[in-house]
């Protein structure tokens, strides 16, 4: 039932948005572990983020985003890490992923209530097994040198 009703809400989407553009981000505490966020409508652990609305900008969905899922507000800049395209799980959409660091945010309270059932801080190193696969590739792109094949 939940993937139905994740392909149900895609093809939603599809219809009024023909090409789609998200953000993600990789919110770093200074004991080195990152947010992670469960949503009530897809299973796995994800980086906290969203899509862009119509006429809104990168950096403006980013701050959004953060702000509901984590309860993180921006002090400093956000670091833009790459744009990916995620075509083989959701044609024509694309991920841009950001890091802060933990002097570039502040902990404050989430505002989305509904969408996140869990937020968890893991290592980088050992990340929760239902980690989603690609949020475990950025990790290790982050945090091990790893490969970029700019697949979400």
């Amino acid at each position: 039932m939940q993937k139905l009703r994740q392909r149900v809400f895609q093809a939603w989407f599809r219809f009024r948005r023909p090409m789609t553009l998200g953000v993600r981000a990789v919110v770093e505490r200074s004991d080195g572990k990152i947010l992670l966020v469960r949503h009530t409508y897809t299973k796995g652990l994800f980086f906290p983020g969203g899509g862009i609305e119509k006429g809104e900008r990168a950096e403006t969905s980013l701050l959004r985003e953060l702000k509901e899922e984590g309860g993180v507000e921006l002090t400093g800049a956000a670091r833009l890490l790459g744009i990916y395209s995620n075509d083989p799980a959701f044609p024509n959409d694309h991920v841009l992923l950001y890091h802060l660091r933990p002097e570039d945010w502040a902990a404050g309270e989430p505002t989305s209530f509904g969408e996140i059932s869990e937020r968890v801080w893991a290592s980088p190193f050992d990340l929760p097994e239902d980690t989603t696969p690609a949020t475990r590739r950025r990790a290790a792109e982050v945090f091990e040198a790893g490969p970029n094949d700019g697949y979400w």
